[in-house]
């Protein structure tokens, strides 16, 4: 896959040049738009930007920082590999705390709140429709780190979106190509009706269904983590 193929969401809005490059640059990372082993060159990234070299280096340096790329001396950067262990050890650590946090979320949370989610819900599910990986994961990420804001729990949601930061989706390329991505997309509704219903032990059946259906999209070889969440 080449750089070419990258989707690059228009860089515009509140944030500084830097930090819309390094968000679209983690995006393409997670969604594995960029793949492991290959090395880029901020130069040729900076291209498909429409910006200058140095803002892209310096995102590329602060992934680096956040163990996403390494440097390749003269070369540029490449996307460090994860292995399917440390895929399984994060998906183990989501479970533990997503699914028992999400599912006292359902015993206090309004319809006003639900409300409010299904538009991020939305989004997913058309990111999917159009074959959006980096909008989706972009949209996957907005979704699940608001309903752990809604447990006032500051610390859950950091480290949640510290783990998520290190995975990698390739998978999802597969569901593109396959039209199977809208199913996996429609389980977000899926937790959001559940949470409707106020039923914590429906929701947390759904919520650990789900995160292991996400194991089965991680890396080339989904290990017996998904089987042993879902």
């Amino acid at each position: 896959m080449s750089t070419d193929t990258i989707k690059v969401t228009p860089l515009a809005g509140q944030q500084s040049l830097r930090e819309q490059v390094v968000g679209a640059l983690r995006a393409a990372v997670i969604s594995g738009e960029m793949q492991p082993g290959r090395v880029y060159s901020a130069p040729s990234l900076a291209a498909r930007f429409h910006v200058s070299a140095t803002p892209v280096r310096e995102a590329l340096l602060d992934l680096t920082k956040e163990g996403l790329v390494e440097s390749v001396r003269n070369k540029g950067f490449r996307v460090t590999e994860v292995t399917d262990k440390q895929l399984d050890d994060i998906t183990e650590l989501r479970a533990l705390i997503e699914v028992p946090m999400v599912a006292r979320v359902a015993s206090g949370i309004t319809a006003c709140e639900v409300r409010a989610l299904r538009p991020l819900a939305d989004a997913i599910c058309a990111a999917a429709e159009d074959g959006d990986l980096i909008g989706y994961i972009e949209a996957d990420g907005r979704f699940h780190l608001a309903l752990l804001e809604l447990t006032g729990n500051a610390q859950a949601v950091e480290v949640v979106d510290e783990l998520r930061s290190k995975t990698r989706l390739y998978g999802l390329a597969r569901l593109v190509e396959q039209r199977a991505l809208a199913g996996s997309a429609q389980e977000h509704h899926e937790i959001l009706d559940a949470l409707e219903t106020g039923d914590p032990a429906r929701t947390e059946d759904v919520m650990r269904r789900h995160i292991g259906h996400v194991r089965g999209l991680w890396a080339p070889g989904a290990s017996s983590g998904a089987d042993v969440l879902g």
